[in-house]
């Protein structure tokens, strides 16, 4: 059985004033599939690390590119990327070459100013990266089930 899944890829220019117009179409994606406001608040804060670094990073001052935001939607479960160097997605392609971030690696192997991925991994359940041409974000976040247990003690009847 094969997980079916929507996919969603948007790109931006690579200018911090584009950051809100992802943390927007995140926010409706993640809300449709029934994610909590703590969980929403979360991916918001961990994608908008990941974009600026991005933005920030990627390319020269004189060189303009773009960054490629790709939301794949499960019935579990959300998984978003943030590509630099603006590549269209094949997600199996992309998941077969990235591997876990690791807490040993050095933040200079990766990317100046990577502290940012500390953030996002004390945000989702997941980080993976792949940063053999330019670099690739995959955070995942799972849909937990809340349910509210009632006690009849507390309620009061009128």
């Amino acid at each position: 059985m094969t997980d079916t899944f929507d996919f969603i890829e948007m790109k931006i220019p690579a200018k911090a004033e584009y950051v809100g117009v992802i943390r927007l179409s995140l926010s409706g994606i993640a809300n449709r599939m029934g994610f909590n406001y703590e969980d929403i608040e979360d991916l918001k804060v961990a994608v908008s690390e990941a974009i600026t670094n991005a933005v920030t990073h990627a390319y020269d001052d004189h060189k303009e590119g773009e960054v490629t935001i790709g939301f794949g939607v499960y019935a579990d479960r959300i998984e978003v990327m943030v590509a630099d160097h603006g590549g269209s997605f094949n997600l199996e392609d992309i998941k077969g070459k990235i591997g876990p971030y690791e807490h040993v690696e050095t933040v200079e192997s990766l990317r100046e100013g990577g502290f940012g991925l500390f953030i996002i991994d004390a945000l989702v359940d997941k980080v993976e990266i792949n940063n053999e041409y330019g670099v690739i974000v995959l955070m995942t976040k799972y849909l937990q089930e809340t349910g509210v247990e009632v006690d009849a003690n507390q309620l009061s009847t009128r």
